[in-house]
């Protein structure tokens, strides 16, 4: 599932990230790659230590609490703490899968069934950067406006366009949901959007009822915690 999630920042938030993120010492991308990732990443990131990246990984994490579109479709159960990068000047990352497991801070590990990027600036600020990602379904051009964000299978292959003018700054993360399966967590997705769509226009409040057991009864049946 490929969902455009809006609004997940402010307007005047995402002109904050932008001043903040302007000033920021950036280092290369492919520190936190493995030899694969690196062949075919050139970008900026903020660093692991950075207490700008933490900062503004904690509000892109309380920004995505007030998204109820965000949390009905991944589910989450636990979230890395976000990234930040910077592709400029021919800046690009080829064709890649996300990694599998990802490793916490505290030494836990998280498997990654979800990537999100929470674009920054808009489209008209650079030219290139648009994410890429493949599936089933052909390749899907993603170029979002700041603030919006696009989650998807972090099992997609997907690249960024190299940017040839301009500077394109989102933040990144994924996501372990409490639903494993991607089949599984659209399915849900779809009937608790089904749910809300029928109880907004008056539907019978027994029918909604059985429906939303269902939901819950799935839910219970295919999560894990």
């Amino acid at each position: 599932m490929l969902l455009h999630i809006p609004n997940v920042l402010m307007p005047e938030e995402a002109v904050e990230f932008r001043r903040r993120l302007d000033a920021a010492d950036w280092t290369d991308g492919r520190e936190t790659v493995g030899a694969q990732g690196a062949r075919v990443k050139r970008n900026e990131q903020l660093p692991d230590g950075s207490t700008l990246k933490a900062e503004l990984g904690a509000a892109v994490l309380a920004a995505l609490k007030r998204s109820p579109l965000f949390f009905a479709a991944a589910l989450p159960r636990r979230i890395l703490p976000p990234r930040f990068n910077r592709y400029a000047g021919g800046g690009e990352y080829g064709f890649h899968v996300d990694g599998a497991v990802m490793q916490l801070a505290e030494g836990e590990q998280l498997r990654s069934d979800l990537s999100c990027t929470l674009f920054l600036n808009d489209p008209g600020d650079y030219e290139g950067g648009r994410l890429i990602v493949s599936d089933t379904f052909g390749e899907h051009d993603i170029a979002l406006p700041a603030g919006d964000a696009i989650l998807y299978p972090s099992s997609s292959l997907h690249r960024v366009e190299p940017v040839t003018r301009g500077a394109r700054l989102a933040s990144f993360f994924w996501i372990q949901s409490l639903v494993r399966d991607n089949g599984q967590r659209q399915m849900l997705f779809e009937m608790d959007t089904a749910i809300q769509k029928l109880t907004l226009d008056g539907a019978d409040d027994n029918a909604v009822l059985q429906l939303t057991c269902v939901y819950h009864n799935l839910l219970r049946r295919w999560s894990e915690t």
